[in-house]
């Protein structure tokens, strides 16, 4: 990274021609990683393995609304099953205080926590690689303005040039 700066630095202080040939070859190495477009969706998906495909899965389908309901419909339906159907023919398979429904609850939350926590990990991850890709986009836009702000001072010049030739010949 220090290499890099002083490559800037030398940029700056001088144009492109008077730099060394092994100095605009770097430039030229560096600008060419800096062309390639990144999509911050697609290395993520790209990049994902089975497992944090699978966590991702588990997280989208475990924080959605329908899950929700759904477990919620779950659980009403054991309770009122154990309580009032099976319950006054004392066939309950789970009576209340439904030991066995807590235990059912207990090891999915063992399970389900760290597969959430791997895929908020993932989600994290993402979010680094999105601003590095913002930063990159910084750069090559700093890049950009500079190119620019020297052309407009170079074109500045010719023109001062031009007008002094010109308030000369008159």
């Amino acid at each position: 990274m220090k290499e890099h700066n002083n490559i800037a630095k030398v940029i700056a202080e001088k144009k492109w021609n008077e730099l060394s040939r092994a100095q605009r070859e770097e430039i030229a190495k560096m600008l060419e990683h800096m062309d390639d477009v990144r999509d911050v969706n697609q290395e993520y998906v790209d990049h994902r393995t089975i497992g944090q495909q699978a966590a991702d899965g588990v997280a989208k389908v475990a924080g959605s609304w329908s899950f929700i309901i759904f477990f919620l419909s779950a659980l009403l339906l054991w309770a009122f099953l154990n309580t009032e159907i099976l319950g006054p023919r004392h066939e309950a398979f789970d009576p209340y205080p439904y030991v066995f429904l807590n235990l059912v609850l207990s090891m999915l939350a063992a399970v389900q926590a760290p597969i959430i926590m791997m895929s908020q990990n993932r989600q994290s991850a993402r979010d680094r690689l999105d601003a590095e890709i913002d930063h990159e986009v910084n750069v090559r836009a700093e890049v950009a303005i500079q190119n620019v702000d020297a052309r407009i001072s170079e074109l500045t010049e010719k023109l001062e040039e031009a007008t002094k030739l010109m308030a000369a010949k008159i």
